[in-house]
C-alpha cells in the first residue's frame, strides 16, 4: 500500500508539473494537516506553523523543478518544512510555548495510525512527549506517527543513519522514564 501511495504522489507531482493545479491542491491537501504538526514541534506555535507549511507549499510551487524523483515526494515535503523552520527560530530567537489548547485541537485533527498506538495510550504517550527535548520530540513523530523510514528521517533531518537509529533509541528511552514518572507505565 505504501508503495501505491509513493507512485501516486509521484503521478500527482508530474501531473503538477505538467500545468495541472488540482494535483498541486491534492498535494497540498494530503499532507497539510500533518505537516502543521510536524513543524509545531519546532516553533511550538500554531499560527507560526501554518505560515510555515503554506512557505513549504509557496516554495514547491515556485521551484516546481528542483523535486528529485529520487526521493518520496513526502520526504521533500518534510525536508522543505525542517529548513524553513529552523530558519524561522533563528530569525526569532524567543521561545513561544506551545498553547494546550492548540496543542489537543491539532492532536485530534491529525490521523494517527491506530496500528501503531492504542486509543488508550494515545493521549498519555503524547503528553509525556512534550518533555521531550525538540530533537526526540521530532524523530519519534517522524518514525512513529507518520511512518518515515530511518534513511528518509536521515535526510530530513540531515544526519546520517546510524545518527538516527541511535537518536531514536534515546528518544524512545527517554519517553519511557518519562511515562514511568508521570505513573503511564510502571
Amino acid at each position: 500500500m505504501e508503495q501505491a501511495i509513493k507512485k501516486y504522489d509521484t503521478e500527482l507531482y508530474k501531473e503538477f508539473l505538467n500545468g495541472d493545479k488540482e494535483a498541486f491542491n491534492e498535494i497540498i491537501e494530503r499532507y497539510r494537516k500533518k505537516l502543521i504538526y510536524f513543524i509545531l514541534r519546532y516553533v511550538k506555535n500554531l499560527d507560526v506553523a501554518e505560515d510555515i507549511s503554506q512557505d513549504t507549499f509557496v516554495y514547491m510551487l515556485v521551484n516546481k523543478k528542483d523535486y528529485n524523483f529520487k526521493y518520496t515526494l513526502k520526504t521533500y515535503i518534510y525536508t522543505i518544512a525542517k529548513s524553513k523552520a529552523i530558519d524561522y527560530i533563528n530569525k526569532h530567537k524567543k521561545e513561544v510555548l506551545l498553547d494546550e489548547k492548540y496543542f489537543y485541537e491539532l492532536e485530534s485533527e491529525t490521523e494517527i495510525d491506530q496500528d501503531l498506538i492504542k486509543e488508550e495510550n494515545r493521549r498519555e504517550i503524547l503528553q509525556s512527549i512534550k518533555f521531550l527535548k525538540i530533537e526526540y520530540q521530532t524523530i519519534i513523530y517522524l518514525k512513529e506517527f507518520e511512518g518515515f523510514k530511518y534513511k528518509e528521517i536521515s535526510i530530513i533531518l540531515n544526519k546520517t543513519l546510524s545518527q538516527v537509529k541511535i537518536t531514536l533509541y534515546r528518544a524512545k528511552r527517554s519517553l519511557k522514564k518519562i511515562m514511568k514518572k508521570e505513573g503511564f507505565i510502571c
